[in-house]
């Protein structure tokens, strides 16, 4: 029993059911059991270290690789306490215990923690902290729910429960403070966590090498921060409630420096989205996903309006996969697409002609056979734009069009980012880092002016706002904010513009001049 500062006594103990499915898991499939790891963080809990080791159900040692327990330096007895545990038979060998030369931080301690993790060939690391405030009791609930879901994260949540939040002594300021948080976290992030500031959290190392987690703080807010990758990368974080407990424990933390920080890190993660700025922490390797943008502002909007229904053949050339062939084929074209290398088809409609090329070097073996050539933000991406304007002009029949878009590098954002000496390079966007030559409006003209092509029109479009804020574009604040945004576009397109779209008609200059020689 534990006696909360709330003056009632709280009885931990292990799921004996879930306790039995994890051992019966194990023993139907030693080899492919993962290997769990338990690093215990500790700073100054001399008192309280021993009594929190001791909670750690016995029979779960054989399903543990290693406890290994790193004190952050504490002026205290902590490492010497915790170090005359490690001889004792009960843990079989399996507790280590460390103390960094430095005291590292609250982020800086875990960062050591789970490279040690890492390099002994753990597949999962959970975080205990070492005053007993998050129950080891609850540590089989967060192994099993690990095994059953095959998830990368597993979090503990003192905050699924409002009652179990209350009734573990948990102070109504940090209650309110910790559901204000959340909510603006989950707001600005777009998540549905119930708690984002537990400290009894799992990895797995296989998430942890995919972000890079040394480059977070060594604060306390580090845990906010790595959330925050977790949502970037697309992995999933399980929660699993438990009951908290606020008993004779010691707060390291400044509420309100916290706070502010934990909402700084959430707004510099959208800004990075917006290329303002660029966090490295904010960097991760991932797959990016297009998805056909619904503003009547965008590139895809305003190349599906200009293309009238008919019949016909088109040719797309392009990095976002084949978004907009569903909606030609509806229109009664058949299409050919031409795709980079590493671009997965998208479309399920039958019909499709696909080809793949490196766009860095794009040839363009056709007849001039089509009715339309749209090169989707690809001229970015090859070695010689004006050499695939005219291979794109040339296998166009004589009434055709070309339609291009192109990323506008002179909007203001990146002026702003190389005003402050930033120009960094993301998966997608403007600086996608495939891109091998960036465009103004009048450096785009040039391409075709070479090439003896008059431009027929050129259109503006709006940020992507739904693509920034991950909305599928059916909100009437994003819709207000993405229409009053246009009208800085038509304003001043240069600076505003996030892409150009020009449409050019196969008839160049040559062709204007003898049309007026017959004539």
């Amino acid at each position: 029993m534990q006696k909360s500062r709330s003056g009632k006594y709280i009885k931990f103990e292990v799921n004996e059911e879930n306790l039995e499915r994890l051992i019966s898991t194990h023993a139907e499939s030693p080899s492919t059991f993962p290997k769990f790891g338990i690093l215990v963080l500790t700073y100054n809990h001399a008192k309280l270290i021993e009594k929190t080791l001791s909670r750690i159900d016995e029979r779960l040692l054989s399903l543990i690789q290693e406890i290994f327990v790193f004190d952050d330096r504490s002026p205290d007895d902590t490492f010497i306490v915790a170090s005359e545990l490690v001889n004792n038979s009960r843990w079989g060998g399996k507790l280590s215990v460390y103390k960094n030369s430095n005291n590292l931080g609250y982020g800086g301690n875990q960062k050591v923690g789970y490279q040690y993790g890492i390099e002994k060939g753990m597949d999962y690391i959970l975080m205990l902290h070492g005053d007993g405030q998050y129950a080891p009791e609850y540590i089989t609930d967060l192994f099993l729910r690990a095994i059953e879901t095959s998830s990368e994260l597993v979090f503990a949540s003192r905050m699924m429960n409002k009652n179990q939040a209350i009734s573990g002594g948990m102070p109504v300021y940090k209650y309110v403070g910790n559901k204000v948080l959340t909510s603006f976290e989950n707001l600005i992030l777009r998540t549905r966590m119930s708690e984002f500031h537990s400290g009894y959290r799992m990895y797995s190392t296989t998430f942890l090498n995919k972000v890079p987690f040394h480059e977070n703080t060594d604060d306390f807010y580090f845990d906010t921060e790595i959330i925050i990758q977790a949502r970037h990368l697309g992995s999933a974080i399980e929660e699993v409630p438990i009951q908290a407990f606020y008993g004779d424990e010691d707060c390291n933390v400044n509420g309100f420096a916290y706070a502010l920080d934990v909402c700084k890190a959430v707004i510099l993660y959208r800004l990075h989205q917006l290329h303002i700025i660029r966090k490295a922490n904010y960097i991760v390797n991932r797959s990016y996903v297009h998805k056909k943008k619904t503003s009547a502002f965008s590139s895809h909007q305003i190349i599906l309006n200009d293309i009238p229904e008919g019949t016909g053949r088109i040719l797309y050339i392009g990095k976002n996969e084949n978004l907009l062939s569903d909606e030609l084929l509806q229109k009664g074209y058949s299409v050919d697409l031409v795709l980079d290398l590493d671009t997965e088809l998208v479309s399920g409609e039958k019909g499709l002609s696909v080809e793949r090329q490196n766009f860095q070097n794009l040839q363009l073996e056709y007849d001039r056979v089509f009715d339309y050539v749209i090169l989707g933000d690809v001229l970015s991406q090859t070695a010689n734009p004006e050499e695939l304007v005219r291979q794109a002009h040339r296998i166009l029949k004589l009434d055709g069009t070309l339609v291009c878009s192109v990323p506008n590098i002179a909007i203001w954002l990146y002026r702003l980012s190389l005003l402050i000496g930033r120009f960094n390079y993301g998966p997608a966007g403007t600086l996608d880092y495939r891109n091998l030559r960036f465009f103004t409006k009048f450096s785009l003209l040039r391409v075709f002016k070479r090439q003896g092509l008059v431009v027929d029109t050129v259109k503006y479009t709006s940020l992507p706002f739904e693509v920034f804020f991950e909305s599928s574009g059916k909100s009437l604040i994003l819709r207000l904010i993405d229409r009053l945004y246009y009208l800085k576009v038509k304003l001043w397109p240069s600076m505003f513009s996030y892409q150009f779209v020009t449409s050019v008609k196969v008839k160049s200059l040559v062709d204007e001049v003898t049309s007026s020689i017959k004539e």
